[in-house]
């Protein structure tokens, strides 16, 4: 990473600034929060059912820097919960900096079997949840200059097969991003990082399935959690004349057929 000299012995640019990160106790999201802290960013950690990894989480942040995280437990189909967990970033700190829409569904949805409560629930958790908390948040991030980072998908714009709900969700997501970019500026930048091979799934891909995903990248390498993260760091932290875009991490996928 490129870092200016005269900046050195300066505290990072981020130090004494807060993160929301929603998701935040495993895979992606802890290491999104692992990287945050690391510039000096205080966090609010959300989670749902995670509890014993949030935990782990925090207490190895705050060893390396004590009253620095906070923990939120949600469900983020609730809409009270929404404003709630942004109080509680404003309680802690008296400021809010950056809200990271990291949490997610994913599962797949073949046609035919698709109900109400699989639509409720991925467009809640991918597009409703990032919407409703951007509007809590909202009189507070314009107060700090803060922005808004969506984390979206690679099949937003190319559809997964047997995920049409998901990759709706997520498609949403992008044209969210732009609204919110558009509706809040000046003050607010909103901004989105769509990731492609970069976890596998839980419940995991057999080999042949990775090995031809990564051989549809123009780099032939997989990516990991710390590319997501570096490019969110960046959004935060040096790109002040960006707004209402999507960044593409998928390691040159989305070139290939």
């Amino acid at each position: 990473m490129h870092h200016n000299n005269a900046n050195d012995g300066q505290p990072p640019a981020l130090t004494g600034k807060v993160a929301l990160i929603t998701g935040s106790a495993r895979r992606v999201g802890a290491v999104i929060a692992r990287t945050l802290h690391d510039q000096g960013m205080n966090l609010v950690l959300h989670y749902r059912q995670s509890q014993q990894d949030a935990q782990q989480l925090q207490q190895e942040l705050q060893e390396k820097r004590p009253n620095s995280v906070i923990l939120v437990q949600a469900d983020l189909l609730n809409n009270a919960k929404l404003t709630s967990t942004i109080k509680a970033s404003t309680k802690a700190w008296g400021r809010l900096d950056a809200l990271i829409n990291n949490a997610s569904s994913f599962y797949p949805t073949p046609l035919g079997s698709i109900t109400e409560e699989h639509w409720d629930d991925m467009m809640g958790s991918n597009l409703k949840a990032p919407l409703f908390l951007a509007q809590a948040a909202e009189s507070v991030l314009r107060k700090h200059h803060g922005c808004i980072v969506n984390i979206t998908d690679i099949h937003a714009d190319r559809p997964l097969k047997n995920h049409c709900v998901y990759s709706a969700s997520k498609a949403g997501l992008v044209m969210l991003t732009k609204s919110l970019a558009r509706d809040l500026g000046p003050e607010i930048r909103v901004n989105a990082i769509a990731p492609g091979a970069i976890l596998w799934p839980e419940n995991d891909l057999d080999e042949l399935t990775k090995r031809r995903i990564i051989s549809n990248t123009a780099l032939k390498r997989r990516g990991g959690a710390e590319d997501i993260a570096r490019a969110v760091l960046f959004l935060l932290r040096d790109a002040d004349y960006i707004t209402g875009q999507t960044i593409t991490v998928d390691g040159g996928r989305s070139l290939h057929d």
